[in-house]
């Protein structure tokens, strides 16, 4: 994809080892940085965009997976700000599959958290008649990063939140001593907690919570 070779061109000339250096250890070195802060990098990923726009706009779903599989994590996040403006409200039922590809290839928190808050999430409210077996199938998943996805893809849903769904998601992994797990239960109470205190709170002080997701779910309360 001409996109995808002109981004790589302009991100090799913007690069700053020592920028990258301190990015590489925020991430405990999982992953090899240009060096470009977001701003920067988000204006090059708009300046190739325009110049590729048909291109980009009839592939964006393939040209977001060629980039998820380069080496730089520069890439991945564009792949991701790619698909934020893409998908609107456009997904079609076989993006799901997309979707778990990209949360468990090259993952880490930053990734996922936001793959599964806006992409999964936004995906789950166009097909919600998909939630139940999406959630379940993540959920069930040896892969800890669909399990932490399952719990918080309704991040974005506000007093929509169906909290059924998120009252099963923690009492099945309540016990897990996977730290992303136990602060992903904590995150999803405390961020519906905004919208129904009394109701976390019942739920939490009725739970035998891990003291990581205890103490994060009641933080606002």
């Amino acid at each position: 994809m001409k996109f995808c070779s002109d981004l790589e061109a302009d991100f090799r000339k913007a690069s700053n080892s020592e920028l990258a250096i301190p990015m590489e250890n925020y991430m405990k070195n999982n992953f090899t940085y240009f060096g470009i802060k977001t701003e920067k990098r988000r204006a090059i990923f708009k300046s190739n965009y325009e110049q590729n726009k048909s291109e980009v706009k009839s592939n964006f779903r393939a040209i977001a997976w060629e980039l998820f599989q380069m080496k730089e994590r520069e890439f991945h996040q564009t792949a991701i700000d790619l698909l934020l403006k893409e998908f609107k409200k456009k997904y079609v039922l076989e993006d799901i599959q997309l979707i778990e590809k990209l949360i468990i290839t090259n993952f880490w928190w930053d990734s996922v958290d936001t793959i599964a808050k806006y992409i999964l999430g936004g995906y789950l409210l166009q097909f919600p008649s998909e939630t139940l077996n999406v959630v379940e199938r993540f959920s069930n998943s040896e892969n800890m990063w669909l399990n932490r996805s399952a719990i918080l893809f309704q991040l974005s849903y506000k007093e929509k939140t169906n909290f059924e769904i998120l009252k099963s998601e923690c009492e099945k992994h309540k016990d897990s001593n996977e730290f992303f797990i136990q602060k992903a239960i904590g995150w999803a109470l405390r961020d519906y907690s905004r919208f129904n205190p009394k109701g976390v709170e019942a739920y939490v002080n009725s739970t035998n919570l891990k003291p990581l997701s205890r103490r994060e779910a009641l933080r606002l309360l």
